[in-house]
Formats: structure tokens, C-alpha cells, sequence
């Protein structure tokens, strides 16, 4: 190798160092800029919202007066409609992301299917509310209620659920299924007992990403008519009588915690917004101990399906 080479060659390598320590601080600052801004946002609720937050104000209805206000029926409400919402969401997902991934046959409708599917991931959340206040609400009958809510939430959902599943199934080796069909297994035995548990731990991932947006949606169930406020709880879904199960709960108005901190915000009085900013507390905290189970349930997942 010429001199003149071995020149050129170094301060190539030189320049692409450079290249990379500058891409690497750039990216640094950019994460900074990020966390920082979500600390300063989430250090100042803190400091509007803690000196409110406490037992009287998560047992107190709605009130005219921002120092007998609570969040009872917000976040009473927030847990039925997620679990309408998981209810009609995971399984749906799940199956149908498994369809499309395993079973669907590789042609010209399949294709459609999987790019509309993709596309619905990123349509605006109040064209959900809108088609669901046609759907559930006139056309179904079904009225402003818990139901409704939760259905609505469950189509906002559905997309990403399809798409992590098909994503956490496409990471599991082909020679787990190749394994599995030699020893006799069909393809619904297969995907049961060797596809499906290496894939839990992304399905999971993305079961949590979906119910953590839909916990903190506000529009589309304004959209459908969530009552701002509340002063009365759902009926309990337990019943003293056979078979011990209510489902009048299903058919309940509603609130939750996006809407109640929609409707302080607008307020005038200043009290509100501390009220407000206790509220939203509260669903980082709900959303927070969503994602802490989900991350302990995908770490014991991870250590029962080591290939």
C-alpha cells in the first residue's frame, strides 16, 4: 500500500469518528431535551397537585367548590372502561394478529387488509369517538354509557395490538415451528404451545402500550358524551342474588380521569387547576403501575421462554 493510500485511509477513519462522536452527541442531547422537558412538566403537577392529593380527595365526588372536589367516580370510572376496553381488545387483537401472521394466505386482499390495519394505528383518536357515537351509540343503542366507552377504546386499541402481535411473532425462530411440525404437531398445536409463549413478552409490550394510550384519551369520549360531572358510582358488579354477577354497571353514565381534568382545566378559578394537576397525579400513577406489572409479567415470561 502506497503512502498516499495509507493517508487517505486515516484521515477517513479520523473523519468518521468524528462523524460518530458527533452523531452520538447529538442524540444525547436530544434525549436530554426530552427528559427533561417530561421532569420539569411532571415536577411542576407535582408541586400544583401534591398538596391537594390525598384520601379526601380520591373519596370525594365532583363539587361546585374546588376544596370539597374529588376524583371518585373519575377513576372509578377510568378502571370500568379499562376493563371493557381490555376485555374486548386483547382478544380481538390477539387473534387477529395471529390470523394474519400464521394463517392469512400472501395475497392481494391479505395485503390490503395488513396495510389498512397499519394505517388505522395512526388515525386521529376523535374519528374514533365520532364513528362510535354513530355506531354504539345511535345505531346500536347502547347510549352514553360505560359500554360504549369501553367499546370505543377497544377500536382505538385495536390497530397497535395487531400490529406488536404480528411484530412479537415474527421474532420467534422458524425453527421453533419446523421443531415443532417434525414431531407431529399441526400448526394450531404449534403456534399454541411454542410460538405464542416465545412471543408473549412483545405481545404483552404492546397490550400495555395500547391500554396506556387509552387510559389517557379524552376525545373520543367527550366525543360519545362522558358526563363531566358525576355524583354517584356504577352499580357493583356483584350481586347478592344467582348467578352473584350484575352487568348493570355496563350501562352506567360515565366520567374518568382525562374527562374530570378536561372540565377543571376550564374553570376559572385557579383552585381548579391544583385539582386538575392532583388528577392527572393520579393517572401517571395508574399508568405507571400498568406498566410496572406489565414489566414484571414480560420479565417472567422472558425467563420461562429462553430458546
Amino acid at each position: 500500500m502506497s503512502a498516499d493510500r495509507a493517508a487517505y485511509y486515516r484521515v477517513a477513519i479520523r473523519r468518521r469518528r468524528h462523524l460518530d462522536v458527533a452523531f452520538a452527541v447529538v442524540g444525547l442531547g436530544c434525549l436530554m431535551l426530552g427528559v427533561l422537558t417530561l421532569t420539569v412538566l411532571f415536577v411542576e403537577m407535582a408541586v400544583q397537585g401534591l398538596p391537594r392529593l390525598g384520601i379526601d380527595f380520591l373519596m370525594a365526588f365532583p363539587s361546585r367548590h374546588p376544596g370539597e372536589a374529588g376524583v371518585l367516580a373519575a377513576w372509578v370510572g377510568s378502571l370500568a372502561i379499562m376493563a371493557v376496553t381490555a376485555l374486548a381488545a386483547v382478544p380481538m387483537g390477539v387473534a387477529a394478529g395471529i390470523y394474519l401472521e400464521e394463517y392469512a394466505p400472501r395475497n392481494l386482499l391479505t395485503t390490503i387488509i395488513e396495510i389498512n390495519v397499519t394505517n388505522l394505528a395512526g388515525v386521529p383518536s376523535i374519528i374514533y369517538g365520532l364513528t362510535a357515537l354513530g355506531l354504539f351509540v345511535y345505531l346500536f343503542g347502547l347510549g352514553h354509557s360505560v359500554l360504549t366507552a369501553g367499546l370505543t377504546l377497544a377500536l382505538l386499541i385495536l390497530p397497535i395490538i395487531i400490529v406488536a402481535t404480528r411484530e412479537a411473532l415474527r421474532t420467534v425462530p422458524d425453527s421453533q415451528r419446523e421443531a415443532a411440525y417434525a414431531c407431529g404437531a399441526s400448526t394450531w398445536q404449534a403456534i399454541r404451545d411454542h410460538v405464542v409463549p416465545g412471543a408473549a413478552p412483545g405481545i404483552l409490550t404492546g397490550i400495555i402500550i395500547g391500554l396506556a394510550r387509552a387510559i389517557g384519551e379524552t376525545a373520543p369520549l367527550i366525543a360519545i358524551g362522558a358526563v363531566t360531572f358525576v355524583a354517584f358510582l356504577p352499580p357493583s358488579p356483584v350481586s347478592p342474588d344467582f348467578p352473584f354477577i350484575s352487568l348493570d354497571w355496563l350501562m352506567a353514565p360515565f366520567t374518568a380521569l382525562p374527562v374530570q381534568m378536561f372540565n377543571w382545566t376550564v374553570r376559572p378559578e385557579e383552585a381548579f387547576r391544583a385539582n386538575a394537576a392532583a388528577a392527572a397525579f393520579v393517572l401517571v400513577l395508574m399508568t405507571l403501575g400498568m406498566n410496572g406489572l406489565a414489566i414484571w409479567l414480560r420479565y417472567r415470561l422472558r425467563r420461562q421462554t429462553r430458546w
